[in-house]
């Protein structure tokens, strides 16, 4: 625990703490991707329901995972926005009206908006989990069967809750701010660990624009295409 606030108190430390959970945190995106993608496998949505369904069947382990996962998204909440407002303090006229620079710094609209985007995606984070996993704004929970044993018609739930155009709208907005905040984040995570020189700048960047692309669109594929096309 000393070891962490140290690191927190210490601009070096939080940089590579950012730099870490980030890594993490698009791990985790990848791989969740990849579970909301059967969506689409030929089977009317079984595939991911039994995904879902293991998922669930982990019981302590996925708390212990749902753990980890929570800490990681606000300990890289909490120093991304330390990080901007220490720098905000630094430079307080004009701090928002800073010309980007682009080169090595990578200024632009994506680095300048880290803070924003990160508010942004931390409250649909919120909003997600209450959604999708509890179901908080669904009137009713569906059940269906599969092998034999009844387990709860996510797909269902996914494909009523996308018929909806205020929530594709919504959704849309924040894969787009996903998009922004990993431009930048991507690339921002590497340097902070160390991986940055003059030779692989742009190389890390250019990474960096294809994680955030693939991802935004990965994501955004799946309300849009659920809105046009009536289901999966």
């Amino acid at each position: 625990m000393a070891s962490l606030t140290a690191a927190l108190q210490s601009s070096v430390g939080r940089k590579i703490l950012t730099g870490i959970t980030g890594i993490f945190l698009v791990i985790f995106l990848v791989v969740h991707l990849a579970g909301n993608l059967t969506l689409f496998a030929p089977d009317q949505g079984e595939s991911f329901n039994l995904y879902a369904q293991f998922l669930h069947d982990l019981g302590p382990l996925l708390w212990i995972a749902e753990i980890i996962l929570v800490v990681l998204f606000l300990l890289h909440a909490y120093i991304g926005i330390s990080i901007y407002l220490r720098r905000k303090k630094a430079r307080p006229e004009n701090y928002h009206l800073y010309k980007s620079q682009g080169g090595p710094s990578k200024q632009n609209f994506a680095s300048k908006s880290m803070a924003v985007t990160g508010v942004v995606l931390l409250i649909f984070v919120v909003l997600h989990i209450l959604h999708f996993k509890y179901q908080a704004f669904s009137p009713e929970t569906y059940y269906t069967t599969i092998n034999g044993e009844e387990v709860k018609d996510l797909t269902r739930h996914v494909v009523e809750a996308f018929q909806n155009i205020w929530v594709v709208l919504a959704y849309t907005f924040v894969m787009l701010m996903v998009g922004v905040h990993l431009k930048h984040g991507v690339w921002s995570a590497f340097i902070s660990l160390g991986a940055g020189n003059p030779k692989k700048t742009a190389v890390l960047y250019t990474i960096g624009t294809i994680v955030a692309v693939l991802l935004s669109l990965g994501f955004l594929f799946i309300p849009i295409y659920i809105y046009l096309n009536g289901g999966v």
